[in-house]
């Protein structure tokens, strides 16, 4: 969209002065914003839930289920929060596109904000994407734009902003900082003010992982700011760059390969991702997530992703951990989004055996830990 301008004349002393002031934008713009703050309103917080442990450990386990978002996933803030920096920075505009560079569940939601709003998404996504995304970002009204090799989603997304004249959101840049971490309902707040009447109240850890970087700079910014004695931890699945890149302090550490646990890993060090917030990772095998997500389904009857089940073995990591100190205490991590979207991946034994990936040894760590309280070397 064109912005009107006026160069005032007759101003003093030979001051230029030029005024881009749109009123119809602004009409437009207002309203936008409040389209998304007011769905911010309508929904309810998500929920705590308990994974459950034998009492006597003194440990509670709790996941905050993402999946309840209007959208279905921990992405859904993200989307969120992204719309409205671009619209309040003065990027996005009516008619042009919004762009993103996506694995699946932030184009989901961008999409669905976009549609709420009336400006015209596309997703720019690997071709191995879940066919239930892919069902879902069409439903909210979006394109899917496909790449063979996911490591050129970033300049096919710019080039596509370009072309159209649109907006390319790129959440891998501006997810740490379009998010308010020092509070305003935030992720990190969120989970505080549930565990108030906890017996364990400040957690001990805090499990995320990585897509972009920003939930876990939003959780590290937001217990140091509150000056918590929480620590957090990142879980890296296959094939992604950042345990590399956090271990050996190189931002510009690479892979080959795309990650099999969708919505997290990179190829390479993301800007959003801000490595000396956190306190520690893990590198988790994939066949060790798909086996986290499926021992969920078994204690609390609910289905999963992958990278919760990323985050949810290294959570039982810590918690064996916690048992063979005798330290009591809460670890919180997350249920990212929902295990429908995965049928014909994390839960189907073919995709296992095409993968490669046995995860009985995964399996028979976790039931080992739940029966005896220890984690198998």
């Amino acid at each position: 969209m064109s912005t009107p301008q006026q160069t005032r004349t007759g101003t003093p002393l030979g001051t230029l002065d030029v005024d881009h002031s749109d009123a119809e934008y602004r009409i437009w713009l207002k309203e936008a914003v409040r389209k998304v703050q007011a769905d911010a309103n309508r929904s309810a917080d998500t929920h705590l839930l308990r994974f459950p442990l034998p009492e006597k450990w003194g440990i509670d386990l709790y996941l905050k289920d993402e999946s309840t978002h209007p959208t279905g996933s921990l992405k859904h803030r993200l989307a969120r929060s992204l719309f409205l920096y671009g619209l309040c920075n003065g990027w996005i505009r009516p008619g042009c596109p919004v762009i993103e560079a996506s694995s699946g569940s932030t184009a989901v939601s961008e999409a669905y904000f976009a549609k709420l709003i009336g400006v015209p998404f596309i997703a720019v996504m690997p071709r191995t994407t879940s066919a239930e995304k892919c069902r879902l970002i069409q439903f909210h009204g979006g394109q899917c734009h496909f790449v063979d090799d996911s490591r050129k989603m970033y300049e096919e997304s710019a080039a596509l902003a370009v072309e159209t004249g649109g907006h390319y959101m790129d959440q891998f840049t501006y997810a740490e900082r379009a998010t308010d971490w020092r509070g305003n309902n935030n992720i990190a707040e969120s989970i505080f003010r549930q565990l108030e009447l906890e017996r364990f109240p400040e957690p001990a850890w805090i499990v995320a992982t990585a897509g972009t970087g920003g939930t876990s700079a939003t959780l590290a910014r937001y217990v140091h700011y509150m000056q918590c004695d929480t620590r957090i931890c990142v879980a890296d699945p296959e094939n992604s760059c950042f345990f590399e890149g956090w271990t050996t302090g190189d931002p510009d550490v690479t892979c080959d390969w795309g990650s099999r646990i969708e919505g997290i890993g990179r190829p390479r060090m993301e800007p959003s991702f801000v490595p000396g917030a956190i306190d520690r990772m893990m590198k988790v095998p994939d066949g060790a997530s798909v086996a986290a997500v499926r021992a969920l389904e078994q204690a609390i009857g609910r289905k999963a992703g992958g990278s919760t089940g990323t985050g949810l073995w290294s959570a039982l990591k810590i918690v064996a951990e916690m048992v063979a100190d005798g330290r009591t205490g809460s670890v919180v991590t997350l249920l990212c989004d929902p295990g429908d979207r995965y049928l014909d991946k994390y839960y189907s034994d073919t995709w296992l055996t095409e993968q490669g990936l046995d995860i009985a040894p995964y399996t028979a760590a976790i039931t080992s830990l739940l029966e005896t309280g220890v984690w198998p070397e």
